[in-house]
């Protein structure tokens, strides 16, 4: 009974606690963000990739509203410490995620950091980006039992297909 209802209270706690305080946490997300926007892909921790992610996906679907509007352009100004990336963000990350309504960034883990801390470590990327995929794409292999078998009972169906439309 007393686990339960300490995982049920978050007595305040909304956010992870990254840095030495709310201003210093802001900080932090804004450096991270203010990266990825630049780089397109940044490595950096789990829990700070996780927190960062929110936030890259806002400020894009706030940039697809489009440099006139007055609240896309504040998000921008807070979020952006550069503030020369405030075009790149209106021209060429807006329109490139124009016809897709959410799923802006992947994240992907990688090993963890083998210096002092070995902390947890992910590539946060926009999808899109000119590197080459972090992932390599699956190939399909004809070879294995699973796919011959698929191949034989596709070729069976279509031969009792044609032979119903024969006989009709």
């Amino acid at each position: 009974m007393r686990l339960t209802l300490q995982m049920l209270i978050s007595h305040g706690r909304v956010a992870r606690k990254m840095g030495l305080g709310p201003e210093s946490r802001l900080n932090m997300l804004r450096n991270i963000l203010t990266g990825l926007v630049k780089h397109e892909r940044i490595e950096t921790t789990l829990g700070r990739a996780d927190e960062v992610r929110f936030y890259a996906e806002k400020l894009i679907d706030y940039a697809k509203k489009g440099d006139t509007d007055t609240k896309a352009m504040k998000m921008a100004n807070f979020w952006l410490t550069e503030k020369d990336l405030i075009p790149k963000l209106f021209k060429v990350l807006a329109p490139r995620f124009e016809a897709q309504p959410k799923g802006y960034t992947r994240m992907a883990r990688i090993p963890n950091r083998e210096n002092l801390d070995k902390a947890a470590m992910a590539v946060l990327e926009y999808k899109g980006n000119p590197f080459p995929p972090l992932q390599p794409a699956k190939r399909e292999d004809e070879l294995t039992l699973i796919n011959q078998l698929l191949k034989g009972y596709r070729e069976e169906q279509a031969q009792q297909a044609a032979a119903m439309v024969e006989s009709q």
